[in-house]
């Protein structure tokens, strides 16, 4: 019997691992990794370098095991297209969990709401609305360029001691996204204001990303410690949030007059008094709220990574601001119309974008069962692109481990912006604040380099990383201080 037993069991794990490396049919290729574990383990950190990697061996579009799921990568820049423009509504969907449903308030909002008509409708109504109260329009480049008076206050205030800037970069390019949502800019120090941005930082945390993602692949971690208590953190901060909106929504319903909307909230109380389709409160709340989240998280992130890199590069800070004196003066006022005439300027912009990816695999799910490349893709697969790897491909772009603005400069001296760099990500799913994000880098960055030269903390044993620290979602700076030395 204890032969017979130890034959059968031999079998079972013979079959077992058989069935776990067997590859679906007509399927990408790709690396299967542990069985149980998949490839979890050699994707803890800088997972977008590790697949770029692979890619070498399996090709630009491969599938890759992660525990139980099979995870779509896209690694290069033309396949992406194949997939989020020639066949961008099957490439739309939004992968649900537990978690996820969770911190959406059951699938409400726009970030994690699948592909359907909540999430069409809110999507059309965000765009729109944003781009009435914001985007293109004259008033925001007011509104951001009073903003970065603020800024420079504060910076100066700092009266050229070692600081981290984070935090008054966060407020400013928070308030440039408030000024749409709710209709007005909020002192650095309101309660309010402090407080919502001090809930997303939770998101910040390591440990928080972390759990977040490992229970989102593995649903049951949801209630093992420690991700248990890191999601409950999570989700706490999210009600939070939730709480906060509620309350500012609450004075707009007081004040609302029909036909008269001051910015996002009253148009959508406008829709909801009339009844239309997916307008609730409920809805109202959770898209505020990530909207909040998302406008002030990524400007912020990139802002950073601009300051990390005049810390890093100074020749290229010392280029940026004489080409600031020539066009625009020491205390001229930048506008929008002189974009066109700082061709090294947006060069730096887009470099920064690029070599110092803030999202690299932005993550997505195929809504019906695809073909692409000849390959099959069925449909629930998790989709991710990893835009990393596009934009440090020497088939675009000559070495790409290199810091190097001009890249974009032409021989006539023109900024000649790349379709490989596509930081926004491309499709029915790119950022809708893509142009706000755009203009609040521009005007913060020309204006704080046009009054300051920015120098390392002189205690600081060793210039700021160059590799950052990994959040699971977005990769920003390893904290720094600089000094903020005033021209």
């Amino acid at each position: 019997m204890l032969v017979q037993g130890a034959v059968l069991l031999t079998v079972i794990v013979i079959y077992s691992v058989y069935l776990w490396y067997k590859r679906p049919h007509n399927a990408p290729p790709g690396p299967r990794g542990f069985p149980i574990l998949g490839n979890l383990p050699y994707l803890q950190e800088n997972a977008h370098k590790v697949l770029a990697k692979w890619s070498k061996t399996y090709g630009p579009l491969m599938l890759v095991r992660m525990g139980r799921e099979e995870w779509l990568v896209i690694n290069d820049f033309d396949t992406l297209q194949k997939a989020y423009l020639q066949q961008r509504t099957k490439f739309s969907g939004q992968p649900t969990s537990s978690i996820i449903h969770e911190l959406s308030g059951g699938s409400l909002g726009i970030l994690f709401a699948d592909y359907g008509g909540l999430w069409s409708s809110q999507r059309k109504f965000s765009i729109n609305t944003l781009r009435k109260f914001e985007l293109g329009k004259r008033a925001m480049e007011t509104e951001i360029l009073n903003e970065t008076s603020y800024l420079n206050e504060f910076i100066r205030s700092q009266n050229e001691q070692p600081f981290d800037i984070y935090d008054v970069i966060n407020k400013a390019t928070s308030n440039a996204m408030c000024h749409g949502i709710f209709g007005k800019r909020f002192d650095y120090d309101n309660p309010t204001f402090c407080k919502l941005l001090d809930l997303m930082g939770t998101f910040h945390k390591r440990e928080i990303g972390e759990s977040f993602q490992m229970a989102t692949f593995y649903p049951a971690l949801r209630h093992v410690p420690p991700f248990s208590s890191n999601c409950d953190t999570a989700a706490k901060a999210v009600q939070s949030m939730r709480d906060l909106v509620d309350k500012i929504a609450t004075e707009h319903e007081k004040t609302y007059v029909k036909d008269h909307p001051r910015d996002l909230i009253d148009c959508f109380l406008e829709n909801m008094k009339t009844g239309k389709d997916y307008f609730t409160h409920a809805q109202l709340l959770q898209l505020v709220t990530e909207l909040f989240v998302a406008g002030s998280d990524t400007t912020p992130g990139t802002i950073m990574w601009c300051m990390h890199t005049l810390l890093n590069y100074p020749e290229a800070q010392g280029k940026l601001r004489k080409e600031i004196f020539d066009v625009i003066g020491s205390s001229g006022i930048v506008s929008w119309s002189h974009k066109p005439q700082l061709p090294y300027t947006n060069a730096f912009m887009e470099e920064v974008m690029r070599y110092h990816t803030l999202i690299p695999l932005p993550i997505r799910k195929v809504n019906e069962d695809v073909n692409i490349l000849g390959y099959f893709v069925p449909k629930n697969t998790m989709v991710f692109p990893n835009l990393w790897a596009i934009h440090h491909d020497s088939t675009y772009f000559t070495e790409p481990e290199k810091f190097k603005p001009e890249r974009f400069i032409d021989e006539k001296g023109n900024f000649v912006k790349s379709d490989h760099v596509i930081p926004f990500s491309i499709g029915s799913r790119q950022c809708l604040g893509e142009q706000l994000a755009r203009m609040e880098v521009f005007f913060l960055l020309v204006s704080m380099v046009q009054k300051f030269e920015f120098l390392p903390d002189p205690e600081a044993k060793e210039l700021p990383s160059e590799e950052g620290v990994p959040h699971t979602i977005t990769f920003g700076t390893p904290p720094f201080k600089l000094i903020a030395r005033e021209i």
